[in-house]
């Protein structure tokens, strides 16, 4: 558990400089260029993600559980993780009315995610990782919208085409990593496929 919690304050605190120190962030990538920047920032990441992913595998064999769920709800949260990567895609398809009406949808995603995962469920290390992902996605998404209305952000309104694309992508995306991909990278089946 140690290891997953060394990793959550790395690759949290990495993405918490925007909430925290953006006065530092702008003041380091003015004095070692965005580029450095972005690569520091990036290896920062990596190695918190790959300690998260180390410990959480340690810590879930050690576990106890705190809840159990009842069996349906791991539909509920099907239906989330949809909705989650809707979301995730959204911050990258242009013109779609989920990035026209929340501004940060990847940030949203995180939060969607966390919840979800949650509800589905009660073991101590899926909550220590899904509740700091959960806490940090909300500080993160307020800490954006500030900086949005500071700034007097405009986002383009979204359009059907766009969105469209957005919710197909979504739903491929989360056919592919729900169907195929949980199973041999996470071990559990989500949905018992």
């Amino acid at each position: 558990m140690a290891l997953m919690i060394l990793g959550l304050v790395i690759f949290l605190g990495v993405h918490s400089t925007r909430i925290f120190a953006d006065p530092w962030r702008t003041a380091m990538i003015q004095r070692i260029g965005p580029w450095p920047w972005k690569g520091l920032y990036a290896l920062v990441s990596i190695l918190g993600f790959v300690l998260i992913v180390m410990g959480f595998h340690s810590a879930k064999q050690e576990s106890m559980v705190l809840y159990v769920t009842p069996n349906w709800m791991k539909h509920v949260t099907a239906l989330l993780m949809m909705l989650s990567m809707t979301l995730f895609v959204a911050a990258y398809i242009p013109r779609n009315w989920f990035k026209a009406r929340f501004h940060h949808p990847q940030v949203l995603s995180v939060k969607t995610w966390a919840v979800a995962h949650l509800l589905a469920v009660g073991v101590v290390a899926d909550v220590v990782l899904f509740v700091s992902l959960l806490v940090w996605a909300a500080l993160s998404f307020s800490a954006a919208r500030k900086r949005d209305r500071d700034a007097n952000t405009v986002y383009p309104p979204g359009n059907a085409v766009g969105t469209t694309i957005t919710i197909a992508a979504g739903l491929v995306a989360w056919s592919v990593f729900a169907l195929l991909l949980h199973g041999p990278l996470i071990g559990v089946r989500p949905l018992g496929y």
